[in-house]
This record gives C-alpha cells, structure tokens and sequence, in this order.
C-alpha cells in the first residue's frame, strides 16, 4: 500500500479505520487488564499510559502542525488534531475567557453500557490527559471538570470540561 497513491476518499477511510483500531485497542487492552488484575490496577495503568501519550501528542502535534498559539486558541486548535478528539466528537463552546468542551456520547461508556459493565469512572484519567495536553500548549491553562462518569449527568451529555487561563500567571 502506498499512501501517497491513494486518493482523498481512500485516505479518509484508512483514517477512520486507524481511529476505530487505535479505539478497539485501548478498549481490549483495559478491558483484558481489568479481566486479569482487576478494576484498580486497570485504572492506574489507563492513566499513565494516557497522560504521558497526551503531553506526546500536544507536543507532536504543535509541532507538525505549526501551532504557535498559546492560551486557550492554541490549546483549542491543538486538541481538534488529537485523535480521542475526533473518536469521540468533542463539541467545542468558545466563550470569551473559557472553552467549554462537551461529549454527547462516548463510544467508551456506550460499549460498557451495553455489555452491563456500567460507566467507567474516567475523570482522573481524562483530568490528567487534559492538564497534560494542555501544558504543553501553555502551563497558564487551568482544567476544570464539570462532570464526568460517575458523576451524574445529563442524559444528552456524558462530560463536560471547562478551560480558563490563570490569571495570576506569569507573563507567557
């Protein structure tokens, strides 16, 4: 296979088929983990694994992209490349000092729903991904959860994160 051959739709289905494989994978993996070690270990494995991959991607994706924003601008054009940003559809609110990012329907929670597994308390785990994303945009940004599992939520949202700047930070 040659992808400088392939055409745009050829290139947008070998896409969506990596985000689904990259998906199946980190659910596999936490799930076969769970299985054997149980529910504690799988949790505190999921976040070191996603809040170092989430500072590598940051960094790789300013890079490869050629983001020189920071603040809330760069944090926001940054994340719209990062791969769970895409899988799970994050719905972006830009409000003058904050962002709001929402998630309708995680494809994560919907397949443990479904298999009777309940919610997945993800909020350590996703907290910890997107103070690491966002540190490496701009260490002024603060993460602020406004509900994730398990927490309640709305049944037309699973989470909801608020971005704001430190105002007390140095001058960046």
């Amino acid at each position: 296979m040659d992808l400088d051959k392939m055409d745009k739709d050829g290139l947008r289905t070998y896409v969506d088929y990596m985000l689904r494989i990259l998906r199946l994978c980190d659910a596999f993996w936490y799930i076969f983990v769970e299985e054997e070690q149980g529910s504690e270990t799988a949790d505190h494995f999921n976040e070191r694994v996603w809040h170092r991959v989430s500072s590598i991607s940051a960094r790789d994706i300013r890079e490869m992209f050629k983001i020189a924003e920071k603040g809330l601008e760069g944090f926001e054009k940054a994340l719209r490349y990062f791969p769970w940003c895409i899988i799970v559809g994050y719905e972006f609110e830009r409000r003058p000092d904050e962002l709001i990012i929402s998630v309708r329907e995680c494809p994560t929670q919907k397949a443990r729903i479904v298999r009777n597994l309940g919610e997945y308390a993800c909020k350590e785990m996703h907290r910890g991904e997107f103070v690491n994303f966002a540190r490496e945009i701009d260490p002024g940004i603060v993460v602020e959860c406004l509900h994730a599992p398990l927490d309640p939520h709305p049944p037309e949202r699973i989470c909801q994160w608020r971005f704001t700047m430190d105002t007390g930070a140095v001058e960046r």
